[in-house]
């Protein structure tokens, strides 16, 4: 976990196995946040007959559990699009279906909604909320232009673009502006858009800076985005 500072509360970046997303996890309120966990994407797919391995909802749980245990969180913000669409519950298998119960009854869960699941099912366990505030700060599934409030928040999947010796590098990351972060996604099926996008430096503005967050063994990093013209 590689800790920093963010609107005067300590947050720690929890960087998921093999680079495979990243969440945050607060310890004044002992809560770990994920963003974009797209449970059931495979059977979503499979509907329309693109076959994928139906092992991603697991894979998530399984490495979710996993920052539970190594922060010790009492309490879980999923920051929408939590299923990759409402129906999602009702394709969970058995098995997966256990887990996420296990974890829901065992955990203080809020499921924030996005715009893949705008509606969870009770199966979904937890408490279902469109946003919440907490401790003085948002969390809502997609950031908010122009707003002044503090604010956590996923939607976009940050990867943080590098080119370096001929190859080219795609990391997760927390993209963050002023009073704000955009988390990466979760998910083990989840694709990812360039952190310098313009559709993500526009969603944080008004600020007078825009960085990308990584972790980089064990100190966190800050890779320039975006800087007012001169």
């Amino acid at each position: 976990m590689v800790p920093f500072s963010f609107c005067a509360q300590e947050m720690r970046l929890v960087p998921a196995p093999a680079g495979r997303g990243a969440a945050l996890y607060w310890p004044r309120e002992q809560a770990l946040l994920v963003a974009d966990l797209h449970l059931e994407k495979a059977s979503f797919f499979a509907k329309t007959g693109q076959m994928l391995p139906p092992y991603d909802s697991r894979e998530t749980l399984e490495r979710l559990a996993l920052a539970v245990r190594q922060t010790g969180a009492r309490r879980v913000y999923a920051l929408g699009d939590n299923f990759h669409d409402s129906a999602g519950t009702d394709r969970l298998d058995p098995h997966t279906a256990g887990m996420l119960s296990a974890l829901t009854h065992a955990l203080d869960w809020v499921w924030i909604t996005g715009n893949h699941d705008p509606h969870l099912g009770s199966q979904a366990g937890g408490t279902r909320v469109e946003e919440i505030s907490v401790a003085g700060i948002m969390l809502r599934h997609e950031a908010k232009p122009g707003t002044a409030e503090p604010e956590l928040s996923g939607h976009y999947h940050p990867r943080l673009i590098v080119h370096a010796r001929g190859r080219r590098i795609a990391r997760p990351c927390v993209v963050h502006g002023g009073n704000r972060l955009i988390l990466p996604a979760f998910g083990a099926l989840t694709g990812g858009m360039d952190a310098a996008d313009p559709v993500i430096l526009k969603a944080l503005q008004p600020t007078n800076e825009i960085d990308a967050l990584v972790a980089a063994r064990d100190q966190l990093v800050r890779y320039p985005l975006w800087r007012p013209a001169a």
